[in-house]
C-alpha cells in the first residue's frame, strides 16, 4: 500500500489523477477480485442496454459509431473509452458531452470512500468512477471499451447485454499471450451466455469460437451472420433479418471502417427489440461519428495525417489507407513508439512508403529516446533497392520537435504522417493548439 495522502476537498482533477498513479504498486494488475469487491460495496448497477467492445484494433471506431447512431436515434448514451489523447475527461461522455472535472472528482471521492484497504490500479479506480457516473445518469444505453484484453479487464465486471470483438491480433503480448489463439481466448471472455456475441474479425481464432460454444453465447460472425457490400457512392449492411441500404460512407476515414460500421449495426440489430433504430439515425450517426487520431487528416497543406497505430495490424491498415490517398511526392513520418511494442513488425508493414523518418523520444518507463528509436528504425528498414534513395532518419527529443522539423522540410504537396502511439499523436495535437 502507498502512503500517499488522500486528496482533500480542495483537490483538482490533476491532483486526483496524480494520487491515483501513486496508490498501487503496478500500473497493470490483471484480475477482477479487487475491482468487483469495491463495485459490490458501492452497489454499482447500470441501467439501459450495455454494450462491451473489445479487440486489438477497431474498438474505438466501433464505439464511436455505436454512440453516434444511438444519439441520432434520440437515446441517452454513456460512452467510456481509453486511453485519452489530451484530457482525462475524454474517457467519459454522456449524451456526447465530455464529463466535467467536478463530476469526475465527485465519483473519485465515492470510490475512495468505498475502497477502504483495497488497492486499485489507476485504470480500475477510474473505471469504477466512470461506471458510477453512468449509473447515476439514467441512460438508455452504455457503450464500454475494454482497456486491455477482456477476461481480466476491469470493464468485464459489467454483465454485457451485447459484446463485440472487433479484431484479434498481436499486441500487449506480455499480458495476453504471444499467439492469436491465446489473445482470442482472453478477448472472448467479454461474451455472455445466451447473449449476442458479435465478432467482426474475418478469421476468428479457434479459441474464441470454442469459448462461445462452451458458454452458449449467440455468435454473430462476420461473413455468416452479417456482411457489407458497397460501390463508390454508397454501401449496404446485411444482417440476419435486417438490411440497411443506400448508406453514405462513414465520416471516419480508412479501409477498415465498413467492417467496424457493420459490427456496430449487427450489435444494434441484435438488441433491436429493446433499442429500435430508424434508418435515418443510422445514416446520420455514421456521418457524425468522429474519433481523433484514427487516420485523421487535418485541413491544409502539406497534408497531415494523425494515426495512433502502434501494432503491426494497425500499421498494415495505415499503409493501405496511405496507398488510397493518391500521389504525394514525399512522405514524412513523425514517429514515436513505446519500447514494449513490435517496432520491426510495424516498420515492415509501412516498408518503403516513408521517405523521411523523424524519430521522437517519448517519456516514462516505457518510453525511449529519439536517438535509440532512430537506431532501431535504421536496423528494421528493408535494404534500399539498387539505384533507390535511402530514407532519411533523424532524431528529436519529443514529437513536437520532430513535427516542427518535418513541417520545415515538407513541400506543400507532400504529406506528414504522425503515428506510433497515443502519446505521439497527443503531443502533436497539443503543439498545434488543438483539442482532441
Amino acid at each position: 500500500m502507498s502512503s500517499a495522502r488522500t486528496p482533500d476537498a480542495s483537490a483538482t482533477l490533476p491532483d486526483w489523477l496524480q494520487y491515483l498513479e501513486s496508490i498501487h504498486a503496478t500500473a497493470i494488475d490483471m484480475g477482477l477480485d479487487r475491482v468487483r469487491e469495491v463495485a459490490g460495496r458501492m452497489g454499482l448497477a447500470l441501467s439501459g442496454v450495455k454494450f462491451v467492445v473489445g479487440g486489438t484494433n477497431g474498438k474505438g471506431s466501433t464505439c464511436a459509431m455505436l454512440e453516434a447512431i444511438l444519439l441520432a436515434a434520440g437515446y441517452k448514451v454513456g460512452l467510456y473509452t481509453s486511453p485519452h489523447l489530451i484530457d482525462f475527461n475524454e474517457r467519459a461522455r454522456i449524451n456526447g458531452q465530455i464529463a466535467t472535472d467536478e463530476a469526475l472528482i465527485a465519483q473519485f471521492q465515492a470510490v475512495e470512500a468505498a475502497r477502504g484497504e483495497v488497492s486499485l490500479t489507476y485504470f480500475e479506480f477510474t473505471t469504477l468512477a466512470i461506471l458510477r457516473l453512468f449509473s447515476q445518469s439514467r441512460l438508455d444505453a452504455v457503450v464500454l471499451e475494454v482497456g486491455l484484453g477482456g477476461r481480466l479487464d476491469a470493464v468485464n465486471i459489467v454483465d454485457a447485454d451485447c459484446s463485440i470483438v472487433t479484431s484479434v491480433d498481436l499486441d500487449h503480448t506480455d499480458w495476453l499471450g504471444d499467439t492469436r489463439e491465446k489473445i482470442g481466448f482472453e478477448k472472448a471472455h467479454i461474451y455472455r451466455s445466451g447473449r449476442p456475441a458479435i465478432c467482426s474479425d474475418p478469421m476468428p481464432p479457434q479459441s474464441l469460437l470454442d469459448h462461445v460454444q462452451e458458454i452458449g453465447a449467440d455468435l454473430w460472425l462476420f461473413g455468416r451472420d452479417f456482411n457489407y457490400s458497397g460501390d463508390r457512392q454508397q454501401w449496404a449492411y446485411g444482417g440476419r433479418e435486417q438490411r440497411r441500404n443506400s448508406l453514405a460512407y462513414p465520416a471516419l476515414r480508412g479501409a477498415n471502417q465498413l467492417l467496424n460500421a457493420s459490427a456496430a449495426l449487427a450489435a444494434l440489430e441484435s438488441v433491436r427489440d429493446r433499442l429500435p433504430i430508424p434508418q435515418q439515425a443510422v445514416r446520420l450517426g455514421l456521418l457524425q461519428a468522429s474519433l481523433p487520431g484514427r487516420f485523421q487528416i487535418l485541413p491544409g497543406q502539406p497534408a497531415v495525417i494523425l494515426d495512433v497505430a502502434h501494432n503491426p495490424h494497425a500499421a498494415a491498415v495505415l499503409a493501405q489507407n496511405l496507398d488510397n490517398m493518391g500521389f504525394h511526392p514525399y512522405t514524412h513520418a513523425v514517429f514515436g513508439m513505446l519500447n514494449d511494442k513490435d517496432l520491426a513488425g510495424v516498420i515492415a508493414k509501412l516498408g518503403t512508403r516513408i521517405d523521411n523518418w523523424y524519430c521522437a523520444g517519448l517519456p516514462g518507463p516505457r518510453g525511449t529516446t529519439g536517438e535509440a528509436l532512430a537506431q532501431q528504425v535504421a536496423a528494421a528498414l528493408p535494404p534500399t533497392p539498387a539505384g533507390g534513395e535511402k530514407p532519411g532518419i533523424s532524431s528529436y527529443a519529443d514529437p513536437a520537435q520532430a513535427f516542427a522539423a518535418a513541417r520545415e522540410r515538407a513541400g506543400e504537396n507532400d504529406r506528414i504522417v504522425v503515428f506510433g502511439s497515443f502519446l505521439t499523436v497527443a503531443s502533436v495535437l497539443q503543439a498545434l493548439g488543438r483539442k482532441a
